[in-house]
């Protein structure tokens, strides 16, 4: 008997170690496109985005946002439909994230969308189920399923402000979150749901947010978590990266046991710098770092690691991971080491 558990132990160590998930979210690839931007692959050849990060990088998932009514359309449903398509023609998973505003959101704003304004929480709740599920429904109908869907974009502070403040309102808050799973479960029933928030390094974050959501009866299949070590460090400079890495592995550790669920690191980024390669060696070392412990070092309850916006060249957003000539850089390194 004990040489039969320890077997299946180690099979399913094995088969949790196959399935861990290494992608990007490449949110912008569409507008990059429009703009003329071509890709190219470390020698220099030129390579479609998508097919470069899978054939060269060991990405297996792409993460694509959705805005409710953008303007000019970046990010709208059906934009999220043509990336999907895509995704699916290589043989990729889908991670859609729902912003549930026009644009932006994250722990400084969550906009509620314009078309929503000035609706009760009765009218928001069913704004947010009918918009989750007529952007699922289309994605559906085209024969594509994502594999992980987000309900709110790092909703540490809540969602729908300030409806769903979480301070204000938490039980609404909880209740968007609520809305969304049975959204989701409805179009997709195997899909699995996120609840996102920012700072992966903050235990004390997860433990009031989640507890809350839980508290009032808000629902999640995983934790998505942010980890940036760059972000946390600016106007603090007594962290350092190292210490934010080792403390959202210990928080990966932490929430997962508490919630009994699985945790993703649904967003990180390192810095590009292109006058200082080591800057770029320093970066790759992190991400390494990050990958390799979330691999090892959460009794394998991290499943993955999404890098935001890596095609993003130099000048324009500063932890993407490609250079000026839009070929990847020594970052991009830490995902086939």
């Amino acid at each position: 008997m004990g040489l039969l558990f320890a077997g299946a132990l180690c099979a399913n160590a094995q088969a949790q170690e196959k399935d861990f998930v290494k992608g990007a979210d490449v949110g912008f690839l569409a507008g990059q496109e429009r703009h003329g931007v071509k890709f190219h692959d470390r020698n220099g050849n030129e390579r479609e985005c998508l097919e470069l990060l899978k054939n060269d990088y060991q990405m297996s998932a792409i993460r694509l946002r959705v805005w409710v009514n953008p303007r000019g359309g970046s990010n709208d449903k059906n934009e999220l439909l043509a990336m999907a398509r895509r995704v699916k023609a290589l043989g990729m998973d889908l991670m859609v994230d729902f912003h549930y505003a026009d644009s932006w959101a994250d722990p400084a704003k969550q906009p509620i969308p314009k078309a929503w304004q000035g609706h009760t929480y009765k009218q928001m709740l069913k704004d947010l189920r009918q918009h989750t599920v007529e952007v699922l429904t289309l994605l559906k109908q085209n024969g594509i399923e994502p594999r992980w869907v987000q309900v709110g974009n790092e909703t540490a502070n809540g969602l729908l402000w300030p409806m769903g403040h979480i301070e204000k309102n938490p039980k609404q808050y909880a209740g968007f979150i609520r809305e969304g799973y049975k959204a989701v479960k409805k179009v997709f029933p195997r899909a699995i749901v996120i609840v996102h928030l920012d700072r992966g390094h903050k235990q004390s974050l997860y433990d009031w947010n989640l507890d809350i959501v839980r508290k009032y009866g808000g629902k999640w299949d995983m934790i998505g978590m942010s980890l940036y070590p760059y972000w946390a460090m600016e106007g603090h400079p007594e962290l350092k990266a190292d210490d934010i890495i080792t403390d959202c592995m210990a928080n990966i550790r932490h929430c997962s046991e508490k919630y009994k669920c699985d945790v993703m690191i649904v967003e990180t980024g390192f810095e590009v710098d292109m006058k200082h390669p080591e800057v770029m060696d320093e970066g790759r070392r992190q991400l390494s770092r990050v990958i390799r412990e979330a691999r090892t070092e959460t009794n394998g309850r991290c499943r993955g690691v999404f890098y935001w916006e890596p095609q993003c060249l130099p000048g324009g957003y500063k932890l993407g991971a490609f250079d000026s000539k839009a070929s990847p850089t020594a970052i991009m390194e830490a995902f086939v080491e």
